[in-house]
């Protein structure tokens, strides 16, 4: 077992590889960044569905650091093997812990709290890390999976 934290804000490919990218963001960049993940994780492998799923997910991940994370956060991607990971973080409140271990998916006629539901849907797993530091969340795509992802 690695003594790697993989919710650290730095979390890399074991071995020590970089990342395929390293970005801090804020509500201007995401589409941006959301471009260059898509044109990365495609590079890595994935592709169909499953890209659109993975980028889908990273994307409300962002969004969720701008909305309710302080305005801002970082992004790291990168590739171990066969497993495309991401890593989102933020300087936020946190999130309670209401939330985090809210599995149903939201009401249709609820605006919001939609993130989290959906990252976890369109990832193969999403560990989540929060308190009144920030949050973090992992989320992993397997390259040689067929199909969407599953939750």
């Amino acid at each position: 077992m690695s003594d790697i934290d993989p919710l650290a804000p730095t979390a890399v490919a074991s071995g020590g590889s970089p990342p395929l990218i390293a970005e801090t963001f804020d509500g201007d960049r995401v589409t941006e960044i959301r471009h260059t993940v898509t044109d990365c994780a495609k590079a890595a492998g994935l592709g169909g569905a499953r890209l659109d799923d993975f980028v889908l997910a990273i994307n409300e991940l962002m969004t969720n650091a701008v909305r309710h994370g302080g305005g801002r956060g970082w992004l790291r991607l990168w590739r171990t093997g066969e497993v495309l990971y991401c890593l989102v973080s933020d300087t936020g409140a946190g999130i309670g812990p209401d939330r985090l271990d809210e599995r149903r998916r939201p009401l249709p006629e609820v605006a919001g709290g939609w993130g989290l539901w959906l990252a976890r849907q369109l990832s193969d797993e999403m560990l989540v890390r929060s308190g009144p530091d920030g949050t973090t969340v992992r989320i992993s795509a397997h390259l040689n999976a067929p199909g969407p992802a599953a939750g």
